[in-house]
């Protein structure tokens, strides 16, 4: 699916995105139009969707992350409690799980009244039936890579 030098311009553009395309060629040891090239086949692909800037969340005022589990009263498959869920600020993941909760929610907040509030929004929705929230104490490892080496 991908060959050595995709994997390698993919895992240092996961690292910084902002990697410039001539830093990129000499990386990879071809020509930056060769490099472009194979960016942009990647793009076209799907397998890049797009480019983002990390933020430190302290750094914007949102201290407080926490983990919530949603059970909800809808038909099993139905994800329209996720969507709504999804739409709330605060919330930075929705997943629908298997088990007795129906979704897993990772929300980032300013302090516990801003994730209380936020609690609140979620019970607003009319599916939402029972949310049990743990608040992360230290996080010790969080990152938006993927791990590309199990091509190998």
């Amino acid at each position: 699916m991908f060959d050595e030098i995709d994997l390698k311009i993919l895992n240092i553009l996961q690292e910084n995105a902002r990697t410039s395309n001539a830093d990129l060629a000499r990386a990879v040891d071809l020509a930056p139009s060769a490099v472009l090239e194979r960016v942009r086949k990647l793009e076209r692909r799907g397998v890049i969707t797009g480019y983002a800037a990390h933020l430190s969340p302290p750094a914007v005022g949102l201290t407080l992350t926490a983990f919530t589990f949603v059970r909800v009263e809808e038909a099993v498959g139905a994800t329209d409690t996720g969507r709504l869920l999804a739409d709330l600020p605060g919330v930075l993941e929705v997943h629908y799980t298997a088990g007795a909760a129906a979704y897993l929610v990772k929300v980032r907040v300013a302090d516990t009244a801003a994730l209380a509030g936020l609690l609140r929004e979620m019970g607003r929705i009319e599916s939402v039936r029972d949310t049990n929230t743990t608040i992360v104490l230290e996080t010790v490892k969080e990152t938006a890579s993927l791990p590309l080496n199990h091509h190998s």
